[in-house]
């Protein structure tokens, strides 16, 4: 067992960052436990929330070690990040005070480069209902199966599996008009795409890196770089976060996408990406941004 502050593990998994979009993911019905299977074993974790703090505690078979299973469990969910830091960073004004106060123990996630990336892709004029559900069928049909003991289930399926798939075998789960860039982006990253590289590179370089991929536009990139590489200074840009930033900050005046990233760079710095969850669901609350009827 292992004991964190400022975690809340259902409001963290069910906001909309990809832990593989909940391929091989499950949360329990009380939002208290998760379990995930990976190629190294099968990790099952519950929290208890007290009043100052949050007790994990976890099982996990494999090639686990407490150890690696606990270091696991905390890269995934963000755990290592000080969060003193991070709401000190964003703490800017009364709209993300407000937003702290509601979702105060919301993580950033941290999923494989590659997971992050078909996620995103697949996510492109989509809703979240679709989108996994394409991912649940990728990981179905195209995931390889889990080979430990203790488990009946599939792993999230490799590059290499996507891009030998035909285009009608992806578009029968569900990709519509993105098959082609999935397919595309999959062979780049099984040939000789060098994903791991990105990891050392400064963000506006790694994001030039992923744009050359045809599909992988601003918005995505910015999500693959947040919450595949955990590059805390990107921010996601999609129409919901631009009318709430408009809003809240440019008194709703229309705002290009290049001038929102410029804006949250220099209040947020290196925390941009922090605040753009937080901005975001507590936009959607008050349903900033959603068209009226």
């Amino acid at each position: 067992m292992f004991i964190v502050k400022d975690f809340d593990l259902k409001l963290t998994f069910e906001s909309g960052q990809p832990l593989a979009f909940y391929g091989e993911y499950r949360l329990e019905k009380n939002g208290k436990g998760l379990s995930y299977v990976t190629d190294r074993g099968v990790i099952r974790l519950h929290c208890e929330k007290t009043k100052s703090s949050t007790n994990i505690d976890y099982n996990y078979i494999g090639k686990y070690t407490a150890k690696s299973a606990e270091n696991d469990i905390r890269a995934r969910l963000g755990l290592s990040q000080d969060m003193r830091k991070v709401y000190a960073a964003i703490d800017t004004d009364q709209f993300m005070h407000e937003a702290i106060t509601s979702l105060r123990g919301l993580r950033m996630t941290k999923s494989d480069p590659w997971e992050a990336t078909l996620c995103y892709l697949t996510s492109q004029a989509n809703n979240m209902k679709r989108i996994r559900g394409t991912i649940r069928k990728f990981v179905d049909v195209f995931g390889d199966d889990y080979k430990g003991k203790g488990a009946c289930a599939k792993l999230f399926p490799s590059p290499a599996s996507i891009a030998k798939a035909t285009i009608p075998e992806l578009t029968a789960c569900g990709t519509g008009f993105r098959a082609k860039y999935i397919k595309g982006v999959a062979a780049s990253f099984a040939g000789g795409f060098d994903s791991d590289a990105l990891y050392g590179m400064d963000y506006a370089t790694a994001k030039l890196e992923l744009t050359k991929h045809r599909g992988i536009g601003d918005k995505v990139a910015d999500c693959v770089l947040l919450f595949g590489y955990g590059k805390m200074q990107a921010f996601p840009t999609d129409v919901w976060i631009k009318r709430v930033v408009e809003h809240v900050y440019f008194g709703s005046r229309k705002t290009s996408a290049r001038e929102i990233h410029s804006f949250a760079e220099n209040k947020w710095g290196p925390y941009a990406g922090y605040a753009q969850q937080y901005l975001f669901w507590h936009g959607r609350s008050k349903t900033i941004g959603k068209p009226s009827s």
